[in-house]
Protein backbone atom coordinates (compact mmCIF):
# COMPACT_ATOMS: atom_id res chain seq x y z
CA UNK A 1 0.00 0.00 0.00
CA UNK A 2 1.31 3.44 -0.77
CA UNK A 3 2.81 5.32 1.92
CA UNK A 4 0.70 9.01 3.15
CA UNK A 5 3.68 10.69 1.93
CA UNK A 6 2.94 9.13 -1.62
CA UNK A 7 -0.66 10.12 -1.29
CA UNK A 8 0.27 13.84 -0.64
CA UNK A 9 3.04 13.91 -3.34
CA UNK A 10 0.00 12.96 -6.04
CA UNK A 11 -2.08 15.50 -4.31
CA UNK A 12 0.42 18.26 -5.10
CA UNK A 13 1.37 16.88 -8.31
CA UNK A 14 -2.36 17.08 -9.69
CA UNK A 15 -2.87 20.43 -7.89
CA UNK A 16 -0.08 22.13 -9.83
CA UNK A 17 -0.47 23.43 -13.66
CA UNK A 18 0.48 21.59 -16.81
CA UNK A 19 1.94 23.95 -19.06
CA UNK A 20 1.49 22.35 -22.68
CA UNK A 21 4.81 21.54 -24.57
CA UNK A 22 5.76 24.07 -27.62
CA UNK A 23 8.43 26.32 -28.48
CA UNK A 24 6.88 29.00 -27.10
CA UNK A 25 6.38 27.00 -23.78
CA UNK A 26 9.62 25.68 -23.25
CA UNK A 27 10.52 28.49 -20.45
CA UNK A 28 7.36 27.88 -18.52
CA UNK A 29 8.14 24.21 -18.30
CA UNK A 30 11.67 24.65 -17.50
CA UNK A 31 10.63 27.10 -14.33
CA UNK A 32 8.01 24.50 -13.08
CA UNK A 33 10.78 21.99 -12.76
CA UNK A 34 13.48 24.48 -11.70
CA UNK A 35 10.59 24.72 -8.72
CA UNK A 36 11.84 20.70 -7.75
CA UNK A 37 14.35 21.01 -4.01
CA UNK A 38 17.81 20.71 -5.51
CA UNK A 39 19.76 20.65 -1.82
CA UNK A 40 22.44 17.67 -2.04
CA UNK A 41 21.65 15.38 0.60
CA UNK A 42 23.27 15.38 4.47
CA UNK A 43 27.05 13.89 3.42
CA UNK A 44 27.40 14.91 -0.14
CA UNK A 45 29.69 17.75 -1.16
CA UNK A 46 29.18 19.05 -4.66
CA UNK A 47 31.13 21.51 -6.52
CA UNK A 48 31.34 22.49 -10.23
CA UNK A 49 33.43 21.68 -12.85
CA UNK A 50 33.16 21.07 -16.83
CA UNK A 51 32.74 17.96 -18.44
CA UNK A 52 34.58 18.61 -20.85
CA UNK A 53 33.17 22.11 -22.29
CA UNK A 54 29.44 21.65 -20.39
CA UNK A 55 28.48 22.98 -17.31
CA UNK A 56 28.84 19.90 -14.50
CA UNK A 57 29.01 19.33 -10.79
CA UNK A 58 30.40 16.77 -8.76
CA UNK A 59 28.48 15.30 -6.36
CA UNK A 60 30.37 13.22 -3.42
CA UNK A 61 29.46 11.37 -0.43
CA UNK A 62 31.82 11.08 2.21
CA UNK A 63 31.54 7.15 1.50
CA UNK A 64 32.12 7.61 -1.96
CA UNK A 65 34.72 6.06 -3.74
CA UNK A 66 36.71 8.77 -6.17
CA UNK A 67 37.61 5.68 -9.14
CA UNK A 68 33.92 4.67 -9.26
CA UNK A 69 31.73 7.06 -11.27
CA UNK A 70 28.61 7.50 -12.74
CA UNK A 71 27.66 10.03 -15.50
CA UNK A 72 23.70 11.19 -14.35
CA UNK A 73 21.80 12.83 -17.15
CA UNK A 74 18.60 14.08 -15.93
CA UNK A 75 14.96 14.41 -17.35
CA UNK A 76 12.78 17.02 -18.69
CA UNK A 77 11.88 15.78 -22.56
CA UNK A 78 15.14 16.95 -23.36
CA UNK A 79 13.76 20.29 -23.64
CA UNK A 80 14.25 21.51 -19.73
CA UNK A 81 15.83 20.13 -16.58
CA UNK A 82 19.12 20.98 -15.12
CA UNK A 83 22.09 21.27 -12.66
CA UNK A 84 19.72 22.52 -10.19
CA UNK A 85 16.57 20.41 -10.86
CA UNK A 86 18.45 17.00 -10.35
CA UNK A 87 20.66 17.99 -7.96
CA UNK A 88 19.32 16.11 -5.17
CA UNK A 89 18.35 13.10 -6.82
CA UNK A 90 21.58 12.17 -8.25
CA UNK A 91 23.21 13.63 -4.49
CA UNK A 92 21.01 10.23 -2.96
CA UNK A 93 22.78 8.13 -5.98
CA UNK A 94 25.73 9.02 -4.88
CA UNK A 95 25.67 7.94 -0.95
CA UNK A 96 23.47 5.20 -1.68
CA UNK A 97 25.81 3.86 -4.65
CA UNK A 98 29.08 4.99 -2.52
CA UNK A 99 30.30 6.55 -6.05
CA UNK A 100 31.49 9.99 -7.31
CA UNK A 101 28.51 11.06 -9.70
CA UNK A 102 28.91 13.59 -12.22
CA UNK A 103 25.73 15.63 -13.23
CA UNK A 104 25.74 17.66 -16.55
CA UNK A 105 24.08 20.39 -18.65
CA UNK A 106 24.12 18.97 -21.43
CA UNK A 107 22.68 21.01 -24.17
CA UNK A 108 18.40 21.61 -24.63
CA UNK A 109 15.94 21.54 -27.67
CA UNK A 110 15.19 23.35 -28.91
CA UNK A 111 17.95 25.94 -29.27
CA UNK A 112 19.95 22.53 -29.90
CA UNK A 113 18.30 19.84 -31.57
CA UNK A 114 19.10 16.50 -31.88
CA UNK A 115 22.11 14.94 -31.98
CA UNK A 116 23.52 17.76 -29.40
CA UNK A 117 22.36 16.04 -26.01
CA UNK A 118 23.51 12.20 -27.22
CA UNK A 119 26.85 14.33 -28.52
CA UNK A 120 27.26 16.51 -25.01
CA UNK A 121 26.62 12.99 -23.15
CA UNK A 122 29.01 10.60 -25.30
CA UNK A 123 32.14 13.86 -24.77
CA UNK A 124 31.50 13.77 -20.92
CA UNK A 125 31.18 9.94 -20.56
CA UNK A 126 34.62 9.99 -21.60
CA UNK A 127 35.89 12.80 -19.31
CA UNK A 128 34.61 10.78 -16.33
CA UNK A 129 36.27 8.52 -17.44
CA UNK A 130 39.80 9.78 -17.27
CA UNK A 131 38.77 12.96 -15.04
CA UNK A 132 37.87 12.45 -11.08
CA UNK A 133 36.76 14.23 -8.30
CA UNK A 134 40.03 14.83 -7.55
CA UNK A 135 41.66 15.39 -10.76
CA UNK A 136 42.92 12.99 -13.57
CA UNK A 137 42.90 9.13 -13.04
CA UNK A 138 41.20 6.94 -14.83
CA UNK A 139 38.00 5.60 -13.31
CA UNK A 140 38.01 1.57 -12.20
CA UNK A 141 34.46 1.18 -12.58
CA UNK A 142 31.75 3.49 -14.47
CA UNK A 143 28.36 4.10 -14.93
CA UNK A 144 25.86 5.78 -16.69
CA UNK A 145 22.35 6.77 -15.21
CA UNK A 146 19.28 8.80 -15.78
CA UNK A 147 15.91 9.23 -15.32
CA UNK A 148 12.99 9.99 -18.46
CA UNK A 149 14.64 11.43 -21.58
CA UNK A 150 18.10 11.00 -19.64
CA UNK A 151 17.17 7.63 -19.09
CA UNK A 152 16.85 7.15 -22.80
CA UNK A 153 20.08 9.23 -23.26
CA UNK A 154 21.83 6.96 -20.74
CA UNK A 155 20.81 4.10 -23.07
CA UNK A 156 21.42 6.03 -26.89
CA UNK A 157 24.62 7.01 -24.95
CA UNK A 158 25.81 2.59 -24.11
CA UNK A 159 24.61 2.02 -27.77
CA UNK A 160 26.80 4.85 -29.17
CA UNK A 161 29.96 3.41 -27.47
CA UNK A 162 29.55 0.12 -28.29
CA UNK A 163 29.05 0.97 -31.98
CA UNK A 164 32.14 2.99 -31.38
CA UNK A 165 33.98 0.08 -30.45
CA UNK A 166 34.54 1.23 -26.85
CA UNK A 167 33.54 -1.54 -24.34
CA UNK A 168 34.58 -0.16 -21.10
CA UNK A 169 31.44 0.69 -19.14
CA UNK A 170 30.45 -0.96 -16.13
CA UNK A 171 26.72 -0.69 -16.11
CA UNK A 172 23.62 1.66 -17.09
CA UNK A 173 20.97 2.68 -14.96
CA UNK A 174 17.75 4.21 -15.86
CA UNK A 175 14.56 5.36 -13.94
CA UNK A 176 11.61 5.54 -16.08
CA UNK A 177 12.99 5.66 -19.30
CA UNK A 178 12.06 7.70 -22.40
CA UNK A 179 13.09 5.25 -24.69
CA UNK A 180 10.61 5.44 -27.31
CA UNK A 181 10.26 9.42 -29.35
CA UNK A 182 7.16 7.70 -31.81
CA UNK A 183 5.16 7.17 -28.38
CA UNK A 184 3.91 3.75 -29.67
CA UNK A 185 3.77 1.84 -26.05
CA UNK A 186 0.08 1.31 -24.95
CA UNK A 187 0.61 2.10 -21.25
CA UNK A 188 0.93 6.01 -22.89
CA UNK A 189 -2.90 6.30 -23.16
CA UNK A 190 -4.29 3.05 -20.41
CA UNK A 191 -2.10 4.72 -18.05
CA UNK A 192 -2.42 8.66 -18.36
CA UNK A 193 -4.97 8.80 -15.57
CA UNK A 194 -2.88 7.26 -13.07
CA UNK A 195 0.57 9.39 -13.91
CA UNK A 196 -0.09 12.40 -11.98
CA UNK A 197 3.52 13.44 -13.05
CA UNK A 198 3.46 12.84 -16.99
CA UNK A 199 0.84 14.44 -19.53
CA UNK A 200 0.72 11.81 -22.90
CA UNK A 201 0.18 14.98 -24.62
CA UNK A 202 3.61 16.86 -23.86
CA UNK A 203 5.27 13.62 -25.28
CA UNK A 204 4.72 14.33 -29.06
CA UNK A 205 5.43 17.71 -29.01
CA UNK A 206 9.14 17.54 -26.88
CA UNK A 207 9.79 14.41 -29.29
CA UNK A 208 9.41 17.02 -31.90
CA UNK A 209 11.10 19.92 -31.08
CA UNK A 210 14.31 17.65 -30.27
CA UNK A 211 13.91 15.72 -32.90
CA UNK A 212 13.33 18.40 -35.63
CA UNK A 213 12.98 16.68 -39.34
CA UNK A 214 14.69 13.22 -37.91
CA UNK A 215 12.74 10.04 -37.58
CA UNK A 216 11.43 9.09 -33.64
CA UNK A 217 12.51 5.83 -34.78
CA UNK A 218 15.96 6.56 -34.93
CA UNK A 219 17.99 4.27 -32.71
CA UNK A 220 20.25 6.74 -31.02
CA UNK A 221 17.16 9.12 -30.49
CA UNK A 222 14.47 5.96 -29.16
CA UNK A 223 17.01 3.40 -28.15
CA UNK A 224 14.05 0.96 -28.31
CA UNK A 225 14.93 0.44 -32.01
CA UNK A 226 18.12 -0.04 -31.42
CA UNK A 227 20.24 -3.70 -31.73
CA UNK A 228 21.07 -4.21 -27.83
CA UNK A 229 23.59 -7.15 -28.40
CA UNK A 230 26.41 -6.75 -25.77
CA UNK A 231 25.19 -3.68 -23.82
CA UNK A 232 26.92 -3.45 -20.49
CA UNK A 233 24.02 -4.71 -17.55
CA UNK A 234 21.36 -2.93 -17.15
CA UNK A 235 19.09 -1.89 -14.20
CA UNK A 236 15.57 -0.16 -15.07
CA UNK A 237 13.29 0.95 -12.63
CA UNK A 238 9.81 2.15 -13.47
CA UNK A 239 6.58 2.74 -11.87
CA UNK A 240 3.44 0.58 -12.26
CA UNK A 241 1.34 3.48 -13.07
CA UNK A 242 3.18 5.64 -15.16
CA UNK A 243 3.01 6.34 -18.92
CA UNK A 244 6.05 5.21 -19.96
CA UNK A 245 5.94 1.74 -18.22
CA UNK A 246 5.77 0.39 -21.58
CA UNK A 247 8.83 2.23 -22.35
CA UNK A 248 11.07 0.29 -19.72
CA UNK A 249 9.28 -3.26 -19.87
CA UNK A 250 9.84 -3.50 -23.71
CA UNK A 251 13.30 -2.25 -23.66
CA UNK A 252 13.85 -4.70 -21.21
CA UNK A 253 12.54 -7.67 -23.37
CA UNK A 254 14.45 -7.21 -25.87
CA UNK A 255 17.83 -6.26 -24.35
CA UNK A 256 17.54 -10.04 -22.55
CA UNK A 257 16.40 -11.57 -25.63
CA UNK A 258 20.08 -10.05 -27.27
CA UNK A 259 21.55 -11.32 -24.14
CA UNK A 260 21.84 -8.62 -22.08
CA UNK A 261 21.98 -8.75 -18.08
CA UNK A 262 18.75 -7.08 -17.15
CA UNK A 263 17.47 -6.60 -13.49
CA UNK A 264 13.97 -4.47 -13.65
CA UNK A 265 12.72 -2.98 -10.67
CA UNK A 266 8.96 -2.37 -11.02
CA UNK A 267 7.60 0.27 -7.88
CA UNK A 268 4.04 -0.77 -7.41
CA UNK A 269 1.17 1.73 -7.81
CA UNK A 270 4.32 4.79 -8.57
CA UNK A 271 4.20 7.12 -11.20
CA UNK A 272 6.84 8.51 -13.48
CA UNK A 273 10.57 9.38 -11.68
CA UNK A 274 9.16 8.98 -8.63
CA UNK A 275 12.36 8.86 -7.15
CA UNK A 276 12.68 12.60 -7.53
CA UNK A 277 10.54 13.14 -4.31
CA UNK A 278 10.76 12.76 -0.45
CA UNK A 279 9.10 9.41 0.11
CA UNK A 280 9.58 5.83 1.59
CA UNK A 281 9.13 4.14 -1.73
CA UNK A 282 11.74 7.08 -3.17
CA UNK A 283 14.27 5.72 -0.65
CA UNK A 284 13.54 2.36 -1.14
CA UNK A 285 14.09 2.52 -4.84
CA UNK A 286 17.21 4.82 -4.36
CA UNK A 287 18.89 1.75 -1.90
CA UNK A 288 18.54 -0.60 -4.47
CA UNK A 289 19.97 1.41 -6.88
CA UNK A 290 22.70 1.80 -4.69
CA UNK A 291 23.44 -1.84 -3.52
CA UNK A 292 23.28 -2.78 -7.15
CA UNK A 293 26.23 -0.08 -8.11
CA UNK A 294 27.88 -1.43 -4.65
CA UNK A 295 27.55 -5.09 -6.25
CA UNK A 296 28.81 -3.99 -10.02
CA UNK A 297 31.92 -2.21 -8.74
CA UNK A 298 33.20 -4.59 -5.77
Amino acid sequence: MPSAAHAQVVALLRSLPRPVASAENVQAIRTALDAIPTRAPRGVASHQTRAPDRPAEWLVHEDSDPDVRLLYLHGGGFVAGSLHTHRALAGRIARAGRAAVLLVDYRLAPEHRYPAALEDALAALRHVRDHGPLGPGRARRLFVAGDSAGGGLALATAVALRDAGERWLDGVVTLSAWTDLSASGASIRAAAARDPMLDPELLPVAARLYLGGVSPSTPLASPLFADLVDLPPLLMQVGEHEILHDDTIRLMAKARRAGVDVETDIALDMFHVYQLFSMPESREAIGRIGAWLRRRAA
